[in-house]
């Protein structure tokens, strides 16, 4: 019986980490390197649940594709389009390294990253240039992906995370923000709400906004058995993200479907939860 709870669990581990194509292990800290958090803080809590970070950033995406400076800078600059899960798997070992590397590796990573946004530039389709070294784009980049990530967090892993502590992770994500060249990024959960809101004038759908939330959408799985799971994955961050945006990306869901989705939702990410830690 043991040894067949170890077999399930090593295969669903080994699928989850070919979904999100980790990329190997983070290298162990020295001794009494805490890394840019450390294992008490927020950040620690809330980047450590596997489904929850994965529907968070599927949500995230779908939020910062809807300012036009964000999406172009995508499409024009990257391979998103025909490598996407490569450019998820990227996005994903930068947040890993960042929050439980060693110093050294994270910062090392931030100075990575700001160089290739240094070559990020161009102009938006109708006019008006962005750069992806801009401080109030990297804020709201920013913005939006750290909200994705604790709203998930707290649907589907932790609903009673104090406020102090959602403070907490919101004021140790904004130090990584400035380290990457944002500025005027929100500290606290108050602040982000207000921000996302002010935010919203600024905001389109156009036909690239469409289409590459189609293809976000569509991406097959990386081999069948996992092809469940990904669209469980994709339909929580189509929910997970607020009603104005589901509406602005044409995306309602209705009631009945949503409650499925969540309760679904819930359960991969106890199962997954259990063979990660096995």
């Amino acid at each position: 019986m043991m040894r067949a709870a170890g077999g399930a669990r090593s295969v669903i581990r080994s699928r989850v980490q070919g979904l999100i194509g980790a990329g190997g292990p983070i290298a162990p800290r020295p001794p009494g390197d805490q890394g840019l958090f450390g294992p008490g803080s927020a950040a620690w809590a809330v980047h450590g649940d596997v489904t929850a970070m994965l529907i968070g950033g599927v949500s995230s995406l779908l939020l910062q594709m809807l300012h036009p400076g964000a999406l172009a800078g995508v499409l024009d600059h990257s391979d998103f389009r025909r490598d996407m899960r490569g450019r998820l798997a990227r996005t994903a070992r930068f947040v890993a390294l960042t929050t439980y590397g060693p110093t050294a590796d994270a910062e090392a990573a931030i100075a990575r990253v700001r160089g290739i946004h240094a070559r990020v530039t161009g102009i938006v389709p109708g006019g008006g240039h962005y750069s992806a070294n801009d401080p109030a784009l990297l804020a709201w980049v920013h913005a939006a992906e750290v909200g994705s990530f604790l709203a998930a967090y707290l649907r589907y892993v932790d609903p009673a995370f104090p406020v102090w502590r959602q403070d907490d992770y919101h004021a140790e994500m904004a130090g990584l923000a400035r380290r990457l060249g944002a500025e005027a990024v929100p500290e606290t959960r108050a602040g982000s709400q207000a921000y996302m809101h002010a935010m919203r004038p600024a905001l389109r759908v156009d036909v690239r906004t469409r289409d590459t939330a189609r293809l976000l959408l569509a991406q097959p799985a990386p081999y069948p058995a996992a092809a469940p799971f990904q669209r469980l994955v994709l339909a929580a961050g189509i929910d997970l993200l607020p009603r104005w945006a589901r509406t602005m990306h044409g995306l309602d869901v209705p009631v009945p479907a949503r409650v499925a989705i969540r309760a679904a939702a819930a359960g991969a990410g106890g199962v997954v939860r259990w063979a990660m830690a096995g």
